[in-house]
Parts: C-alpha cells; sequence; structure tokens
C-alpha cells in the first residue's frame, strides 16, 4: 500500500541565510538511511532568498534539493511553511522525513503530522531501517531514561521523526557532489497569512553555551555536596573550559539549567569532556556520547560511563581532581598560561 512512497527527505532549517548545523548532520544520517534503502536522499529548501543554498546541501550529502523560494517565507511562521512542505510532500511523497528537534524544526513537523495523519517520533538520538519492511526505526529514551524505545510508524506515511542537534554526525564537505534542484512554486498570498511578524528581537544576554564549548568538565552527584562541586569549578577554571552537570546536580540547585547535559538537558560534542562522579545513565550518555575524548573519574568500576569512556580513572573524584587541579596548575606554568587541546 506504500509503493508510491519513496526516498529520504531531510527538512533543511535556513537562519539568518545560514543552514543550521543540524540539518548538515541530518543529510550524514540521512545518507546512509537512503544508501540501505537504495533511494535518493533529497534536501527540502524553504524561505526567501535561499536558492543559493541549494549547492550546499547536496555537497553535504542530498542527490537533490527541493527549493520554494518565496517572499512570504521570509520570515518563520508555522501556517506558510507548513503549506509549503505539505505541498511538496503530498507531491512527491516521501517514506522518511527527518527534521532537526529545533524550536522551528518541531514546531513545522507537528504541523505537518496532524495535516498528513501520520506518526512523528519526537527527539530521536537513533535511527535505523528494517530493510525488509522499509520501516523507520527511530530510536529515544524512554521512562525517565531507564529504556531506550523503537518507535514505528507501521500504518502510515510519510515516516516522520525530530533528532536532537549534536547527535548525528555530518558528512564532510563534498566540493564535487553533483545533483539536481529543482525549484517548485506555490500561491501564498501574505494577507492570507493568519499572523504577522512583526519584529524580530535577538537574546543578547550573556549565557553558558555547552554546545559552543570545545572543552567540558561535567560533574554528578558523585561530587557529595555543593562543597564538593565546587571542585568542578575549579578545575573548569584551570584548564578554560566550560562546565556541565547531570539532571540530579540541576534538581540538587547545583547549576542552572542551562548547563545540564543530556536527554532533558543539551546535547554536545566536545573535544573534551571529563565526567566526574557521573555514573553514566542512558538519559545522560546520549547527551554527550560523541564528544571526541571523554575522560570519566568514578569509584565504581562496573559504572557505565566507563562504556563510553576514552580514558576511564577508578577512583574517588574528591581525592582525584586536586590531584589534578595540581598538575594542570604546573602545566600551565611551564607553558606560560597558555592552553593547548592539540
Amino acid at each position: 500500500m506504500f509503493e508510491a512512497y519513496r526516498g529520504v527527505w531531510v527538512y533543511i532549517e535556513v537562519n539568518e541565510g545560514k543552514i543550521e548545523e543540524v540539518s548538515l548532520e541530518l543529510l550524514g544520517a540521512g545518507r546512509k538511511l537512503a544508501d540501505k534503502l537504495d533511494v535518493p536522499l533529497s534536501g527540502i529548501l524553504l524561505g526567501y532568498d535561499v536558492k543559493g543554498l541549494s549547492e550546499e546541501v547536496i555537497f553535504y550529502g542530498a542527490d537533490q534539493v527541493y527549493v520554494i523560494d518565496h517572499p512570504v517565507l521570509a520570515d518563520y511562521r508555522t501556517e506558510s511553511y507548513m503549506k509549503g512542505v505539505i505541498f511538496l510532500a503530498e507531491k512527491y511523497k516521501p517514506e522518511i522525513f527527518l527534521y532537526g528537534a529545533t524550536s522551528n524544526g518541531k514546531d513545522v513537523a507537528s504541523a505537518v503530522a496532524t495535516d498528513l495523519s501520520t506518526g512523528l517520533t519526537a527527539d530521536t538520538t537513533m535511527l535505523d531501517v528494517d530493510l525488509e519492511k522499509r520501516l523507520l526505526e527511530a530510536s529515544r529514551p524512554a521512562f525517565g531514561g531507564n529504556i531506550m524505545a523503537t518507535i514505528l510508524c507501521k500504518k502510515h506515511r510519510p515516516q516522520m521523526a525530530t533528532v536532537r542537534p549534536k547527535v548525528m554526525k555530518a558528512l564532510d564537505r563534498d566540493t564535487k557532489r553533483q545533483g539536481k534542484i529543482i525549484e517548485e512554486e506555490i500561491s501564498l498570498k501574505e494577507e492570507d497569512m493568519r499572523t504577522k511578524v512583526l519584529k524580530i528581537v535577538k537574546d543578547v544576554t550573556k549565557k553558558v553555551r555547552l554546545a559552543d564549548a570545545h572543552v567540558v568538565v561535567a560533574g554528578g552527584k558523585g561530587m557529595g555536596d555543593l562543597k564538593g562541586f565546587q571542585l568542578i569549578h575549579e578545575l573548569a577554571e584551570t584548564i578554560d573550559a566550560t562546565v556541565g552537570g547531570t539532571r540530579d546536580v540541576v534538581e540538587a540547585g547545583w547549576l542552572p539549567h542551562e548547563q545540564q547535559v543530556g536527554q532533558t538537558g543539551e546535547t554536545i560534542t566536545p573535544k573534551i569532556y571529563f565526567a566526574i562522579g557521573i555514573s553514566g545513565a542512558i538519559q545522560h550518555i546520549v547527551g554527550m556520547k560523541n564528544s571526541e575524548f571523554i575522560i570519566a573519574i568514578n569509584k565504581d568500576p562496573n559504572a557505565p560511563i566507563f562504556d563510553v569512556a576514552t580514558y576511564g580513572i577508578v577512583g574517588d573524584a574528591l581525592e582525584i581532581v586536586p590531584k589534578l587541579i595540581e598538575q594542570f596548575k604546573e602545566l600551565r606554568k611551564e607553558k606560560g598560561g597558555e592552553v593547548s587541546y592539540v
């Protein structure tokens, strides 16, 4: 009954004239799914004056790009973008459709799913396909992160999922790749839109941005109390790192929510991640498992965090961290105050 539905699609989110990183990451994930299913990978590009970004979508893995370039799409609004996406989906019938789990991505995905009467798996962290049944296997932590649930959409198409930023990896940009750019036209009138964008106000407050950090020192309840957790701050200051923590730490009031790493916090991919006094629950590992180097310190040799760690130290963090701080301070002194992570 679904023979008419073929192809893997990725919704390409654009912000201030640039493609969002999560869309490039999804092109990498979509490429793997499309190759397994032996179908094309397509990018869906909506906006105003965005046609010039089409080649970038191809360079990052797409075989073709569907473009709707229209003045009404200059600013994101649910109604106008939903109409554009539904127009394309009904015309070309993709079997899998991926969106970034951003504010705009989740908004348009849920609206499209409702209108197309299909399913939508939210905040997916792993993607695969059942080749025999051509089913998207969208997995995410469930029941407070205690298990991984794989969700299937057996009776409707397209199969849709939103995927958290930093979970997937983008392909290397290949300027030799070639593909098709398909321009589509849709009737959109500003006077028909029920909402108007009056003003866009940027948040310029200074906040800790874990997603941009190259080095993160994260602590868990294994630090004992707020006084013990101060060692995390001291180590981070010594090596010019950003502080992160687990959900337990945030709920205890030791850190604000924006510094939480994990399924209900930030998903990050720093060069170096220190997991100190962190046992390694699924919901936390989801948020940091793609870090380049993971250094774990825990007194439990069987802690799950060691399964994903590059290097592990078994011992009491309250004894080990002060020694690390001392060593790093000595090293900085020898290097004239410079810090290098190369």
